[in-house]
């Protein structure tokens, strides 16, 4: 490695800031998103916006989307670990659902149901590593 390169930096937790608390929520909404968009979608200035973008993409949580040049810089989650190679599909899931409340506490129920084997074991099996699920219910504005 020539001087002056960066090497990619493992992933590793950020403080709990706001910002970027409310940037990973937005990019796991709606997938990628300019500092500029954000700050429109958030209500945070676009220089704080990119600052924190930045910050989460130093850590390895997130990267740069494909984009036609220009200045613009989209960003998006990053699923693979950064010590592995790029896998060629990131797997995400996201619908809109028309619920009732009882239908909404259901579901939630249920997906705690799945995570609960993943979340109690104690051995990792050999090649796990870790990832962050979200999944929020919330009504639409």
């Amino acid at each position: 490695m020539a001087p002056g390169d960066a090497a990619p930096r493992a992933r590793r937790p950020l403080p709990d800031h706001p910002v970027r608390v409310a940037l990973l929520d937005l990019l796991a909404d709606i997938g990628t998103v300019t500092s500029t968009q954000a700050a429109a979608r958030l209500g945070y200035s676009s220089g704080l916006c990119s600052f924190h973008l930045r910050q989460l993409a130093r850590h390895g949580l997130i990267e740069e989307a494909s984009h036609s040049g220009g200045r613009a810089r989209p960003w998006r989650l990053r699923w693979d670990d950064p010590r592995q190679p790029v896998r060629a599909a990131e797997r995400t899931a996201a619908a809109r659902l028309h619920l009732t409340p009882d239908e909404a506490d259901g579901l939630a129920d249920r997906i705690q149901e799945l995570l609960a084997p993943y979340e109690r074991r104690r051995d990792h099996p050999a090649g796990a590593v870790p990832v962050t699920v979200t999944a929020r219910l919330r009504p639409e504005r």
